[in-house]
């Protein structure tokens, strides 16, 4: 996910980017409906997709009205990621509420289609920030048709000041709406830049990233400190600066009470001690504040092994910060998925061997690999920046010194990768991209198995292993703007390493070697060619996931072009990926993966950001161009996002007897339906 200090989690994952398009491992798993339709509608650059929670019904009745209480703390926390990623968020999504609610004009012309549109891209992104590209978009409709809207709309669920007019409303929203150069990305990582200032994200107000940094200097990030600013906003007030605390008492109160009060009803029926004891210390951060208490909850959390029901909430990922310090609202509730656990069972159990065999240097191996628990979970909701967007894995927490002392949890999330595969499966991307006959076979037949080797070995061993040389300091003060990026490269070439491992058929959880190889066919088309599939023509690659992958693969053809190892191929004026050699493939991998852990854990800024800078950002305007061209005709719809599903309680006097899952199917409906429901926070926080 996103974290602490970093990291675990894949918006689409690295080899699963593609593997999700092209192959499809569509037979049905136990417990699945096969009349059940995941795809429900698309827009824009989004297909929206539905999930389903096999094994729900077979909760007892305690453990289904703790699903039901941490589905409500989930939802609860909502407006805090609309705020976080924007000061304007909240103000601007209770005003598209307030339109798409109560607008009775004609809703047929193309004006309203596209204003429709712009509702439904807003809400997939958590804000007017597109969710992967993080720039800025605006509606296809005029100023002057939206403002008709606003004037036809009832004007009273219009959040403006009581004594402010429509016009003068409309004025003011202007510019968040419809001008680009008004907090034009809410993540800048250019190099030789403020950071800081040049983000719109919501975590710093006021304030410069030396200030920043400066601030943050006096604290000890070395050995077993806490994530210091994690969960708070940096600000000035009358010139000096200050922390606004995220925490039931301080900023995002409103939201952190609920959230609070459905965690204490989860905690009573707890279903052992040591989940107790998590949740106990949850709530305890939640109502201090205290990042102590947040690493004492995460060594609990890391503790609770046997619960059916788990679930991530708090501030996490710091995706958001350009600098990796501040950290976004999220939540996923789960229960664990039995028959696919056993997979990652497996893998966790090897967890020292494969420490013992990388390729990294010795003094960066960890001499005991503690605790990796590897479970596969079936999600009942996601919230906040998990959503609608998801990740496909999860490993957590992001505490170094947590996961080297106390381990770590590592999950893929099963029952969303199943609806990703059976919407892909009717995708041409294959058969588009594919290099060649023998290609295309093996990975219809492996991709998506490989996909999800690649996943686990990615979030359970690569993000658990290694470790920083003493006395260095954590990532987001050595490695800054580019330490999400180089914790993602990290982790991807540990999986890319291993699933060329005669270690992986031995422990019985991959048949043979062809896996390996529709793995690196797969990885190598993606980083080099068909993960531009997701960024506008001109434009250089932003997004930490992507620029990991372009770096992986720009860097390993670049170092294997003497031998041929990879090869740009054209046939009948097409560009092709043609792997030439899977073993020196592997070698480069390793490499590689060599190097990024000494500049992990030396804090080399310089070496990462070379490499970063060399590798993972440029595009080739050429080819770039040629891919998006193929990529049109085929009608796909380059992301994908989920309808979440819905607990009803069925109530017995005032008593929960049972709790039922419902599977929505209109996005936009949602949407409207969570505004009216979990729209605690006011416009200004």
């Amino acid at each position: 996910m996103k974290k602490f200090n970093h990291i675990k989690k894949w918006a689409i994952p690295a080899i699963a980017l593609m593997s999700l398009q092209l192959s499809g491992n569509t037979s049905l798993a136990q417990g699945y409906d096969p009349n059940f339709n995941v795809e429900a509608q698309s827009f824009a650059d989004l297909q929206l997709l539905r999930y389903e929670v096999p094994g729900f019904n077979e909760l007892t009745l305690k453990q289904k009205q703790q699903a039901y209480y941490l589905y409500e703390a989930a939802l609860c926390g909502r407006d805090i990621i609309y705020d976080q990623k924007s000061k304007y968020g909240i103000l601007l999504r209770k005003t598209i509420e307030a339109m798409y609610g109560t607008y009775k004009g004609d809703k047929n012309t193309k004006d309203w289609k596209a204003l429709e549109e712009y509702c439904g891209r807003f809400w997939f992104s958590n804000g007017n920030h597109h969710h992967y590209s993080n720039d800025k978009f605006i509606p296809e409709c005029s100023y002057e048709y939206f403002l008709s809207v606003l004037k036809a709309s009832d004007v009273t669920k219009l959040p403006k000041e009581k004594s402010e007019s429509v016009d003068a409303f409309a004025k003011r929203l202007k510019p968040i709406v419809f001008d680009m150069n008004f907090e034009p990305k809410v993540v800048d990582l250019r190099p030789n830049v403020d950071n800081v200032v040049n983000s719109s994200n919501n975590f710093y107000e006021g304030v410069t990233q030396k200030e920043v940094e400066a601030y943050y200097d006096k604290f000890d990030t070395k050995g077993n400190a806490p994530s210091w600013g994690l969960n708070s906003k940096l600000m000035k007030v009358d010139g000096k600066i200050v922390e606004k605390t995220w925490k039931r008492d301080g900023m995002y109160g409103a939201s952190i009470g609920h959230i609070v009060m459905w965690l204490e009803k989860a905690l009573a029926v707890s279903e052992n001690k040591e989940q107790q004891d998590a949740l106990d210390k949850l709530i305890r951060f939640y109502k201090t504040g205290d990042l102590k208490v947040w690493d004492d909850y995460n060594v609990a959390w890391v503790k609770d092994v046997n619960s059916r029901i788990d679930v991530v909430n708090g501030f996490i990922e710091v995706y958001l910060d350009a600098i990796g310090k501040k950290a976004s609202f999220e939540s996923t509730l789960s229960l664990r998925d039995m028959e696919e656990t056993k997979r990652l069972e497996k893998i966790a159990a090897e967890a020292q061997w494969f420490e013992d065999n990388s390729p990294i240097m010795k003094e960066h191996k960890k001499a005991v690999v503690k605790g990796i628990t590897a479970k596969a979970i079936t999600v009942i909701v996601e919230c906040g920046d998990a959503a609608p967007s998801t990740p496909i894995g999860i490993n957590l927490p992001n505490a170094e010194w947590i996961r080297k002392e106390h381990g770590s949890k590592s999950v893929s999330l099963s029952n969303i990768i199943h609806s990703y595969n059976l919407a892909s499966a009717k995708g041409g991307m294959l058969t588009e991209f594919g290099t060649n006959e023998e290609v295309i076979a093996r990975m219809k037949k492996y991709g998506a198995l490989a996909s999800d080797l690649h996943t686990d070995m990615h979030e359970c061993i690569g993000h658990a292993s290694g470790q920083i040389n003493p006395g260095v300091e954590t990532t987001d003060k050595t490695l800054k703007n580019y330490a999400s990026c180089l914790e993602e490269a990290r982790a991807d070439l540990v999986g890319l390493y291993y699933v060329n491992d005669q270690k992986l058929v031995d422990i019985g959880v991959m048949p043979n070697m062809d896996v390996a190889k529709a793995a690196y066919d797969n990885y190598m088309m993606n980083g080099l060619m068909t993960q531009l599939t997701r960024i506008k023509s001109g434009d250089q690659i932003e997004e930490a996931h992507m620029r990991n992958r372009a770096l992986i693969a720009h860097w390993a053809f670049e170092k294997g072009k003497i031998e041929k190892v990879v090869e740009m191929i054209t046939r009948n004026g097409k560009t092709y990926v043609q792997v030439n050699d899977y073993t020196k493939l592997r070698k480069l991998f390793g490499d590689l993966l060599k190097e990024i852990q000494r500049i992990k854990s030396e804090g080399d800024y310089e070496a990462g950001k070379n490499l970063v800078e060399n590798y993972g950002v440029k595009v080739d305007g050429k080819l770039h161009q040629e891919v998006l061209e193929r990529f049109m005709k085929l009608g796909i719809k380059p992301y994908r996002g989920f309808i979440q599903p819905k607990l009803v309680p069925v109530m017995k006097g005032k008593t929960i007897s049972n709790v039922k899952v419902e599977y929505p199917d209109n996005f936009f409906n949602q949407m409207m339906e969570y505004g009216k429901k979990y729209g605690y926070l006011p416009v200004v926080n």
